[in-house]
């Protein structure tokens, strides 16, 4: 009964240290860096990319979207299509790997607005409209799966 016991117990630390995969299996051979997508973006958007990182936030609605950063504090973000991947609500502070294409979008103010009202309604945060001054250019990974690693 003690070993089995024990068998039982050391079954279940392994699950509980077990990486969560997501979606579809990773494809790219190596991680691209953060900083680099951000300070070429024109270089990748169109293209599958793989970021590596500390997921600093989780869409608390439906986990459709991350943020992923690098130890500089450089941060992207990884949208998925509703109901396709959720990411865990409790995922910040873990370290994620993530693959998608990585996208461009061209904001009006009003777009801006409403994109930034309703990430905020995600996060449980408050918004003020009129920070949003102008449009913007937004660049994220349109994420295909992903890999969170049990810290």
């Amino acid at each position: 009964m003690r070993t089995l016991t024990i068998a039982l117990l050391a079954a279940c630390t392994l699950l509980a240290a077990a990486d969560t995969k997501l979606g579809k299996p990773l494809t790219a051979k190596q991680p691209v860096a953060i900083a680099e997508l951000l300070a070429k973006p024109a270089d990748y958007v169109g293209k599958t990319v793989q970021v590596k990182g500390k997921i600093t936030e989780v869409c608390q609605m439906m986990g459709c979207w991350i943020y992923v950063a690098d130890a500089q504090g450089n941060k992207i973000r990884v949208k998925v299509n509703d109901g396709e991947i959720v990411f865990p609500k409790d995922g910040a502070g873990r370290t994620a790997t993530a693959e998608g294409v990585f996208t461009k979008e061209d904001l009006t103010r009003e777009q801006a607005i409403d994109r930034a009202r309703e990430e905020a309604k995600d996060s449980g945060r408050k918004f003020d409209p009129a920070s949003i001054k102008t449009g913007t250019v937004i660049y994220q990974i349109q994420g295909t799966g992903a890999v969170i690693v049990s810290d």
